[in-house]
């Protein structure tokens, strides 16, 4: 009987330990950023969603950078530095080397995000992009490769949260983008930029500072859409 006492106390105290231990690592990965590190962030996310200007992009990206820097355990400075890196990608007029270079950075900071554990569907729509872009480089030479990826990418995205609508941009994208002999082209890309649309009036972004990127571009999409039926009538 003194036995099983005893062994009952100890498993007590191991569980106690252990959900100590637990309760130290959750702690350490939720460590309160300095006093007004949203009040920065926040403006600089803004500046990011707002400019298309590749040098500024890359500053941006800097800016992202040196957050991450001053919180470390917040994946959110890592997840912008890689969009901004990104978009510079897609808006810059460098040769295709500099730009592979600059999504190797991109991929580089979003490992950290994913490690800091960041909201694992925008990483991997994240992902998809950048799998775009590398597309984009030479959409002849790397079709084959990037474009079955995007989709798989993408796919897991969408099973880990239906209802982000930045899955659906980028699956859009992908269909916009492929030529039409492969099943793609603009006319096949519409109903999926539709389908975005909606998805993006439904969204509530879980924060002011979580992802919440890809409306406009959706919604200039389909104006051209319009423009272009305009133009035919």
């Amino acid at each position: 009987m003194k036995k099983t006492i005893f062994l009952l106390a100890l498993a007590a105290a191991s569980f106690s330990a252990s959900a100590q231990k637990n309760k130290a690592a959750q702690a350490a990965t939720t460590q309160v950023a300095p006093a007004g590190y949203n009040d920065m962030l926040g403006p600089t996310i803004k500046e990011l969603m707002s400019t298309g200007d590749p040098a500024e992009l890359k500053s941006l990206a800097g800016k992202m950078e040196r957050a991450a820097t001053v919180a470390p355990a917040d994946w959110l400075p890592r997840y912008y530095q890689a969009y901004a890196l990104v978009i510079n990608v897609f808006q810059s007029k460098e040769d295709g080397d500099v730009k592979d270079k600059t999504l190797d950075q991109a991929e580089a900071a979003l490992a950290q995000a994913r490690k800091l554990g960041g909201e694992e569907s925008e990483l991997l729509v994240l992902q998809a992009y950048i799998y775009q872009a590398r597309l984009g480089i030479s959409p002849v030479l790397r079709s084959m490769k990037y474009s079955s990826m995007v989709e798989e990418t993408v796919a897991q995205a969408k099973k880990l949260n239906p209802a982000n609508p930045r899955v659906y941009l980028v699956e859009a994208n992908n269909a916009y983008y492929t030529p039409k002999m492969f099943g793609g082209g603009a006319e096949v890309a519409k109903p999926l930029y539709e389908n975005a649309k909606a998805r993006f009036a439904a969204f509530k972004p879980s924060s002011n500072l979580a992802p919440n990127w890809g409306e406009r571009q959706v919604l200039g999409r389909l104006k051209s859409y319009e423009t272009a039926s305009a133009g035919t009538n």
